[in-house]
């Protein structure tokens, strides 16, 4: 074979395992009464923290506790085997990626919107609205 065509067969193998890895990775948005019906399935969950419910992080087992209301308002004890994330409390939204169990959403990734540093400066000056 030539030194090209070995060439495209590689390239072509790589873009064949890019692809099937993009696959795997691409996740479900649900809710987590939908999470639920399938336990131990992998799912992404956007929700809120809720701030009436306790939250604990427990240093032994490295987890962090804490109640969070999906989209759809139902509320779910999340298991996160991680310290708390700082600045969690302020977060404006919480994406969970992660699964169902019967007591809880174990989440194995979380990321956060937390509230942009410019809407937090109109507020201290005063202003909610872009004014003319």
């Amino acid at each position: 074979m030539k030194k090209t065509h070995i060439a495209i067969i590689i390239f072509i193998a790589i873009a064949i395992g890019a692809i099937m890895v993009t696959i795997n990775d691409a996740s479900t948005y649900v809710g987590f009464n939908q999470a639920l019906e399938q336990k131990g399935t992998k799912y992404t969950v956007i929700g809120y923290l809720d701030t009436d419910a306790p939250m604990d992080y427990d240093a032994r087992a490295n987890r962090f506790t804490f109640t969070a209301i999906d989209k759809e308002g139902e509320k779910q004890k999340v298991f996160y085997n991680q310290p708390k994330p700082q600045d969690f409390e302020r977060s404006e939204e919480i994406t969970m990626k992660g699964f169902a169990t019967d007591s809880a959403f174990v989440a194995e990734e979380i990321l956060m919107k937390c509230p942009s540093k410019y809407n937090e400066q109109n507020e201290l000056a005063g202003y909610d609205t872009y004014q003319e």
